[in-house]
């Protein structure tokens, strides 16, 4: 992780303090004028039979991704609150549940079901409308051509993280925000943006990139931004695993939805494969067209097992998912009821767990499943625009503490009663 130089790491942190607390009084004053419904998670208590296909999953499979979680999980103080506002309890009660469902037999599949029933208690998920619908896409791990050095075939850059990139978690000021970050440099004492893509793209940053391995196609290097991690082939007959390192501190744009605002295509159509042919078919556009995304994705090399997800463990293919962190917690099992993205009229149902995030995933009921790599993992991810739900499953000794959807900024989950009416879901990516 980049630092600030030591002589006026002291200087320049006060500083920014001071940057962020006008930064957060904004916030306050910008909430005060607006009529807008806060983002905020409801919890429902639910039954294991409310759970469409639970019976029929393998929820074994789900294990690998389980025990990597509790791994995450053992390491911290038992007191430690785990999730938004404690949503989840604390992390000495998980704990406990990992150690009960991970010590059955592996070779016994309904033993580890058995557990989990007996450990968790299912809750569904609404959001602050009370629509407990929502989009869930995917997401997988690319596979790129590339080479450590520049030439007239490799010439695209995947960026190192530079060093004066500063990152600030603003959920460390404030309750309500976590989950929540900005980044940018420090100039003269002051917080500033950082260059968007098109000046990055461009070579028009202030610092000096840091490239880490160069890719022959900028508009697979785009998706690899998307996807966040990827395999680069490398032309000396090696491969290279690389993962997200940071990011320029500019909010995420939907190409797509760009697309469709000026009639290139339209919402019935719109996909991964859709939009990168239509980049590769107009050239000469397609900067234009990716440079409206101001968002830019730094990587890092990454050693061992991965992709690495934003929990910090390896992800696991059909068993990971994305969720917003300002919401919902890393390392909670989670069962999704979606549209199967490759067999219309078919439901994709199955335990996941919630392991990484994005800067598109916002949203109570949000959900990216992470598909794995190789093609069919690219097609699937590629044409997953799902409408569904999903539960959580929370220890039975750590159930959520009540907290009322009208409570003080902070408390942004509430345990709600069934209401009389769903809100339905509407695309609105």
């Amino acid at each position: 992780m980049s630092t600030l130089n030591s002589g006026s790491a002291g200087n320049s942190l006060c500083r920014l303090l001071g940057i962020l607390t006008v930064l957060l009084l904004s916030a306050c004053a910008a909430t005060d004028d607006t009529t807008d419904i806060p983002a905020r998670a409801d919890l429902i208590p639910a039954q294991w039979s409310d759970l469409p296909g639970w019976k029929h999953d393998n929820v074994a499979e789900m294990r690998p991704a389980l025990e990597r979680s509790c791994a995450v999980m053992n390491r911290r103080s038992p007191t430690a609150k785990v999730g938004p506002s404690g949503l989840a309890g604390i992390a000495g009660k998980w704990q406990r549940a990992c150690q009960i469902v991970l010590s059955t037999d592996p070779e016994q599949p309904a033993d580890f079901r058995k557990a989990l029933e007996a450990v968790f208690n299912p809750y569904s998920v609404q959001d602050e409308t009370g629509s407990r619908d929502g989009l869930f896409t995917g997401y997988y791990e690319a596979s790129l051509e590339g080479s450590r050095t520049r030439s007239s075939l490799y010439h695209t850059p995947l960026y190192q993280r530079p060093g004066d990139l500063v990152m600030v978690q603003l959920g460390d000021f404030r309750d309500d925000l976590k989950g929540r970050r900005i980044a940018g440099r420090i100039i003269n004492g002051q917080l500033k943006p950082y260059e968007d893509r098109g000046e990055i793209v461009a070579g028009q940053s202030a610092s000096e990139l840091e490239p880490l391995v160069y890719v022959a196609d900028p508009v697979e290097a785009f998706f690899l931004q998307i996807q966040g991690s990827g395999r680069i082939l490398l032309d000396d007959g090696d491969e290279m695993r690389v993962g997200y390192a940071a990011q320029n501190g500019h909010p995420y744009v939907a190409i797509g939805r760009t697309l469709i605002d000026q009639g290139e295509l339209t919402r019935e159509n719109v996909s991964l494969q859709s939009i990168r042919d239509w980049l590769k078919r107009n050239p000469d556009r397609a900067d234009e067209i990716m440079n409206s995304n101001p968002s830019y994705v730094f990587f890092r090399e990454i050693e061992g097992e991965g992709p690495i997800g934003g929990e910090g463990v390896a992800l696991t293919a059909g068993r990971s998912l994305a969720i917003d962190r300002s919401l919902l917690p890393y390392g909670v099992p989670v069962f999704l009821d979606a549209d199967d993205p490759m067999q219309p009229g078919k439901r994709l149902q199955r335990l996941m767990m919630a392991q990484d995030t994005g800067g598109a995933i916002r949203g109570a009921v949000r959900g990216d499943v992470f598909w794995g790599y190789g093609s069919d993992a690219e097609e699937r991810a590629g044409n997953m625009k799902s409408s569904g739900r999903y539960w959580l499953l929370l220890p039975k000794v750590a159930l959520p503490v009540p907290v009322s959807s009208n409570s003080s900024p902070g408390h942004n989950i509430a345990i709600a009663q069934e209401p009389e009416q769903r809100q339905q879901w509407q695309t609105t990516d």
